[in-house]
């Protein structure tokens, strides 16, 4: 059985979408990449750009996500936390 994802979880996994995706990504593959209802999703892209994780830049007439230099942290600070988790089987 899969457990749900806690916020924190899926904080990381947008922003590791982000990131793994040259660090630009259109809003719908981002929706679609992390696998939340769009209501969910919206708002956590709304949390995010508030927080100061992730920035919208516009090219023309396409609009981009991508990390900050917060954003970036969140992502090694996650993975720090993770690995030490791991590393008691907690």
């Amino acid at each position: 059985m899969e457990k749900k994802r806690g916020r924190l979880e899926i904080i990381y996994d947008i922003l590791d979408v982000i990131n793994k995706n040259q660090n630009r990504i259109k809003y719908t593959p981002l929706l679609r990449k992390s696998n939340l209802s769009t209501k969910r999703f919206s708002g956590y892209v709304a949390e995010l750009l508030e927080k100061g994780f992730i920035k919208e830049l516009e090219n023309k007439n396409d609009k981009y996500f991508c990390l900050t230099d917060k954003g970036f942290y969140y992502l090694e600070k996650y993975k720090n936390i993770t690995s030490f988790i791991e590393d008691f089987g907690l």
